[in-house]
């Protein structure tokens, strides 16, 4: 009888362990049901899928990522090198100029709240698009001008917004800006990221000293 009993209580036991466990596993910590985790899990997918690329060379990134970070609707900025064939390419390497990549920037965007060609907007008011060199101070081709277009779309709005400034007459050359499709894109060594964050002063005097502050002030006016 004290067996019988015992194999009761532990019969018991079990079963109560495991009815505990499988609520926990239905119900789980977060009271989340199962919709609920897939609906989250859509809403995830579609903000990835919300967001466009634009990649830019403008000169000198440094320079070049601030006004596309107080652009409306612009979610990041990263700056990088793109346009050449060597692999995981170097600050060190590309300022030899003896490769094809420029300094660029990849603008990652919302665009539901700015357009491709507003940011082309950007990005022709922060150049000198008839410099065909370099930029400004800065001589080379990595420092060269370019859109690189990531979809037949911004090809063909690249283009138009490059014709309408050279119908302008804005400036006094010929637009050289180059319009090609968009290769890999390496992002730099992080102390380049956000450069005028983290060097502010420095920035500034390189900026004003290379003569772009003054080119885009004479050209477009005060900011």
């Amino acid at each position: 009888m004290k067996f019988a009993k015992l194999s009761t209580l532990i019969v018991t036991a079990v079963l109560g362990v495991a009815v505990t466990l499988l609520l926990l596993y239905r119900v789980g910590p977060s009271n989340l049901s199962a919709d609920s985790i897939s609906s989250i899990e859509s809403k995830g997918k579609d903000m990835k899928q919300v967001l466009a690329v634009a990649t830019f060379a403008g000169g000198c990134f440094w320079c070049m990522q601030p006004p596309f970070d107080s652009a409306p609707g612009v979610v990041e900025t990263i700056v990088g090198y793109t346009g050449g064939e060597e692999p995981n390419p170097s600050y060190e390497l590309i300022s030899t100029g003896r490769t094809k990549y420029a300094e660029a920037v990849q603008v990652r965007f919302d665009p539901s709240q700015t357009t491709y060609e507003q940011l082309l907007e950007v990005f022709w008011k922060n150049i000198d698009p008839t410099q065909g060199d370099g930029q400004f101070a800065d001589r080379g081709p990595q420092y060269r001008t370019a859109i690189f277009f990531h979809n037949d779309e911004q090809k063909k709005l690249a283009e138009a917004s490059k014709k309408d400034l050279q119908l302008a007459a804005k400036f006094a050359g010929s637009i050289v800006t180059q319009i090609v499709p968009a290769t890999e894109f390496y992002r730099a060594e992080e102390y380049h990221q956000d450069y005028y964050k983290k060097n502010e002063t420095h920035y500034n005097l390189y900026k004003v000293g290379s003569g772009r502050a003054g080119f885009i002030e004479k050209t477009w006016g005060k900011p």
